[in-house]
């Protein structure tokens, strides 16, 4: 490439907006048949090389030169004339004009006798054959500017560019409003023409385009030329690298993810776009027998919908009915056995008291201390049973002693922040909450490795209740699976997330980069007076 003459030198190019320096001392050369890629930022001065390049603002320093001769670009009619062809990221037609006249404007093609009329026929077919190389209908020639896409608009004016010969063809950021189809078909248009001996500039903020046509790649920082690359040479990261001007990894990485992600999702669109395609020529060809598919459908949905609320009647009863036998089995373990047992403490307290061998007091003293042991084991069951504050001083004070009594046992420190503004709510929902942070401390103990826990309740400006749960714990896998965790046997999350879906709240579960786990609750309105005044 280096042994033929250069087709363009461009020289320590700059240009200066008022005190702005959008570009500052370009230099670079280009070959017949050399596919340059430029890529940089926003601001990085790209837009305004290409408008340089193709005449429509002048350089303020520098020089450029074509096969070797000094040039002096003005205007963009100048520039074609020289044989450079540029398509912008915005282009811009002539409303009074079709697609065709579009296309040909100002390079029309005449008859060969004395008339020298523009030859309509013969546009026609090369515009014919261009839209179809894009896959657009022939038809579109005849449109008017008004009535085009954003992509129909960038298809025409590519069909411009290439309806007639042309040395240099400036591409800047041609592929982005087109769809991935129409992306490898231009892609393939520019290594046919590279082939043929025609040099392209082309400007994508997709690598992937860059690396699959360019011979090399020039870098743009800041207005700065930074460096100018042979594409064999380097790879998409030390690109990445050299555009964030950094090759730090946090910053470098997402640049990275942003640009391979993007690709992926234009042809998961393309295939979804096929996909509505063959589906709406199928509802057309089979409209009948597909109203009635989507009647029965319809039904199926609506059958679901009722067997779905019918489940979480259900679920919600069976709650209700555990709390019930719960309730239950406290009170008739507090009244009776720990009374018993209670009773059985006094009378061995007398009996001790009254009995003269030292042998046999240390034994009835050893006999109430089990006892006792016993009946402090009981009291924390009825208390995880049915905790007694709830009923008579509410959810916040129950969640006190919850959190108390759980830091005791497990060593773990507990802050506590509840809403001062909380107040009572309705019987089933506070029961709820408290099995929710109940279950969330027990998953803390259980898996979490934490050494702190933090527990907040507070009222919303829109009158919801929010529980936040987190530790500085070892975290949770991501992305989080419930389907998964059911599957390891991992129930905690999954209690609370039907509790949660029953109560019609929302639940978030996440990993902060600093550690540990943080589990976001949101209850809606479950202040009566309030659910009842917005309904």
């Amino acid at each position: 490439m280096t042994n033929s003459p250069a087709l363009l030198s461009v020289k320590n190019v700059s240009r200066y907006f008022g005190s702005v320096g959008a570009l500052n001392d370009v230099d670079f050369e280009l070959w017949p048949g050399e596919v340059l890629g430029v890529v940089g930022q926003r601001g990085s001065g790209k837009s305004t090389l290409f408008q340089i390049l193709s005449g429509v603002v002048p350089p303020g320093k520098g020089e450029i030169l074509l096969d070797g001769q000094p040039i002096n670009l003005r205007t963009a009619s100048q520039a074609q004339r020289l044989g450079i062809e540029a398509v912008q990221q915005n282009p811009q037609l002539a409303g009074n004009f079709n697609v065709l006249n579009n296309i040909f404007l100002g390079r029309e093609i005449r008859t060969a006798n004395y008339f020298r009329k523009p030859d309509e026929k013969k546009m026609a077919e090369i515009a014919q054959n261009l839209l179809s190389s894009f896959d657009m209908p022939p038809e579109l020639m005849f449109e008017q500017p008004a009535n085009l896409s954003n992509e129909q608009t960038q298809v025409m004016a590519l069909c411009r560019a290439l309806c007639r010969p042309s040395r240099l063809l400036l591409l800047d950021d041609a592929l982005a409003a087109l769809t991935f189809e129409r992306q490898q078909k231009l892609l393939g248009h520019i290594k046919k023409i590279a082939a043929q001996n025609m040099a392209v500039i082309l400007s994508s903020d997709d690598l992937k385009h860059i690396f699959a046509v360019t011979d090399r790649i020039l870098v743009l920082y800041q207005g700065r030329q930074l460096a100018l690359r042979p594409t064999n040479e380097t790879t998409p990261r030390e690109i990445v690298e050299l555009i964030v001007g950094s090759n730090r990894q946090e910053q470098v990485t997402p640049v990275i993810w942003a640009f391979e992600n993007y690709y992926a999702a234009q042809q998961q669109a393309e295939e979804l776009r096929r996909s509505q395609m063959v589906l709406r020529e199928s509802l057309e060809a089979q409209d009948s027998l597909n109203r009635q598919l989507i009647e029965r459908l319809q039904d199926q949905v609506e059958a679901l919908d009722h067997l779905n609320l019918a489940l979480q009647d259900a679920n919600r009863r069976l709650m209700t009915e555990r709390e019930t036998e719960r309730k239950a089995l406290a009170r008739d373990l507090h009244d009776q056995v720990i009374q018993d047992l209670l009773s059985y403490n006094y009378q061995l307290e007398e009996a001790e008291s009254e009995a003269s061998d030292p042998t046999q007091r240390e034994q009835l003293a050893g006999i109430r201390n089990g006892i006792r042991s016993v009946v402090s084991s009981l009291r924390q069951l009825c208390s995880d049973l049915r905790p007694p504050t709830i009923d008579s001083h509410g959810l916040s004070a129950a969640i006190r002693s919850l959190t108390h009594q759980w830091s005791k046992i497990s060593g773990i420190k507990v802050t506590l922040e509840i809403d001062p503004e909380l107040g009572r709510l309705p019987e089933p929902i506070e029961l709820s909450v408290f099995r929710i942070v109940q279950e969330g401390l027990s998953n803390v103990r259980k898996h979490s490795q934490a050494s702190s826990v933090h527990v907040a309740l507070a009222r919303t400006s829109t009158a919801s209740l929010l529980v936040e749960l987190s530790d500085n714990g070892k975290g949770i896998a991501k992305p989080i699976n419930l389907a998964k965790l059911s599957a390891q046997k991992h129930f905690g999350l999954l209690g609370i997330s039907e509790r949660v879906s029953l109560l019609g709240g929302s639940m978030q579960v996440d990993s902060p980069e600093e550690g540990g786990m943080m589990l976001q609750i949101e209850i809606p309105s479950p202040y009566p007076s309030l659910a009842g005044e917005e309904g």
